[in-house]
């Protein structure tokens, strides 16, 4: 095994590790502070981060706001004074040692009013920013005006080069590295593109030679490049190591450190993520943004699986093969389905799917009486917590805030479920944790079978790092 040494990355010499960023509540300032005292660089998320009351105990993030404009201002709000408390955290925790930097999602609702209000309430505390999730082509103008660094996330040489041109060539000194995220490997939301096909993953080795090649084109030979998604073992990634036309290479982890003494996840979370197979982790296409993303295979999942395949077309009124009228809602209006389709709907009917709710694309959803109360009021309860939301259809740039389509049913309320598997707790955690989204990276099944967590043995960061530094 080659040597792991350190490497020059915003301005200081660091471990070649990244903690990856991880969404609500979950990459917290204990395990970024952590991380960056083990020598690397740790990530507080400042998506909706918990902030504490005198007690220490999360603030409960409730909304009060009859409007949605007004609940998105308290969202703002609560991610701001979140997003100060974990980067006091994490610097205390690193005791000055490594990197702190904060992620955010650039497609998260206010996302620039979000990191100006951090950076101006924590000033000397954060290193880097890190943005993904769309295009974040402001993201460097915004470290330029607090002198940090900053490191876009992206999956592909041409978006990369897109940033470059529009933005990033004005802030090359500030520019720390460049996150490559595999958007077959990476857990939570993911940048496959539309010729991409999610079922058949890309080697990395070339789509990073391909990032490099064209970085040196603009004179960042020595920005790293952080291989995040799929990382393991270091022995596995030998060959990038010191290699020539790679140039310098950081790894990032982002499902590893869930498992560690100072990950604030749930403990059925953690003893979840013990029994997990191969297969466990899968693509989705669910997610309200409109994004993949990389989830456990749970009863949340199975349920969005369900809903989307009982699905019909119809018209409003009779046309072509939609000549069968069909009444939906308590009132049964009188809309118009497929002759072959009604003996399905009658059958999902007999099952208790007795609720037809319309969608964006024309077609009609079946769900329990139960489930469609749910949506409904998750979609009613909307606080903006995406720039856009197919859920819901709010939108922070659209007229009235809205995108203008119908509220889409096949989706679900990503905050909603997010807030409700970080804060999982009492004897009911493990069946909530099964009735809400999991991210994980797609090699989180290796928990099981990797000698490390032999027992059930949960390290410190500081003795996963350890590890990690071996190769092994």
């Amino acid at each position: 095994m080659k040597a792991i040494n350190t490497v020059r990355m915003g301005g200081v010499d660091i471990l070649p590790l990244v903690e990856g960023g991880k969404g609500v509540s979950v990459s917290t300032g204990v395990s970024a502070g952590a991380w960056a005292a083990a020598g690397g660089a740790g990530t507080v998320s400042i998506v909706n981060a918990d902030s504490y009351d005198e007690n220490g105990q999360p603030v409960p993030q409730i909304y009060h706001g009859r409007t949605r404009r007004e609940r998105h201002e308290e969202l703002v709000d609560y991610a701001i004074r979140g997003g100060i408390t974990q980067a006091r955290v994490a610097h205390e925790m690193s005791g000055g040692k490594g990197r702190i930097h904060a992620n955010i999602l650039w497609e998260m609702g206010s996302a620039e009013r979000v990191i100006t209000g951090v950076l101006e309430g924590a000033p000397g505390l954060i290193h880097g920013l890190t943005c993904g999730a769309g295009m974040p082509y402001r993201l460097s103008e915004i470290a330029t005006r607090f002198g940090v660094h900053y490191y876009p996330i992206v999956s592909s040489a041409r978006a990369f080069n897109a940033l470059w041109k529009r933005a990033y060539h004005k802030s090359a000194d500030l520019l720390g590295g460049v996150v490559y995220e595999d958007p077959w490997r990476a857990g939570g939301h993911n940048g496959l593109s539309n010729t991409e096909n999610p079922l058949k993953p890309e080697d990395p080795y070339p789509r990073v030679a391909a990032l490099r090649k064209l970085m040196r084109g603009f004179g960042l030979d020595t920005t790293p490049i952080i291989m995040a998604g799929g990382v393991w073992w270091l022995e596995e990634w030998e060959d990038w190591i010191d290699n020539p036309e790679l140039g310098p290479i950081v790894f990032q982890f982002g499902t590893r450190p869930l498992l560690t003494k100072e990950s604030p996840i749930p403990e059925a979370w953690k003893q979840r993520l013990l029994t997990l197979k191969k297969g466990d982790v899968y693509l989705n296409r669910f997610s309200p943004t409109g994004f993949y993303s990389s989830a456990v295979n749970n009863s949340f999942l199975q349920e969005l699986r369900e809903r989307s395949e009982r699905q019909v077309p119809f018209a409003m009124a009779a046309e072509e093969d939609l000549v069968v009228p069909y009444g939906i809602g308590a009132r049964k209006r009188e809309v118009f389905v497929k002759a072959d389709d009604l003996p399905r709907i009658q059958q999902w009917e007999q099952q208790g799917f007795t609720e037809a709710l319309r969608t964006q694309d024309s077609t009609l959803i079946f769900v329990t009486p139960d489930r469609a109360r749910e949506i409904l009021a998750d979609q009613a309860d909307c606080m903006g917590c995406l720039s856009e939301c197919q859920f819901s259809n709010w939108s922070q740039r659209g007229p009235n805030y809205s995108t203008g389509h119908k509220a889409d049913p096949r989706s679900f309320c990503i905050q909603k479920t997010l807030q409700a598997v970080a804060h999982a707790s009492g004897p009911d955690a493990a069946q909530v944790l099964d009735h809400n989204l999991m991210f994980g990276g797609t090699n989180a099944w290796r928990f099981a079978t990797d000698p490390f967590y032999a027992n059930g043995f949960v390290p410190t960061v500081q003795q996963l790092v350890d590890r990690i530094m071996t190769g092994r």
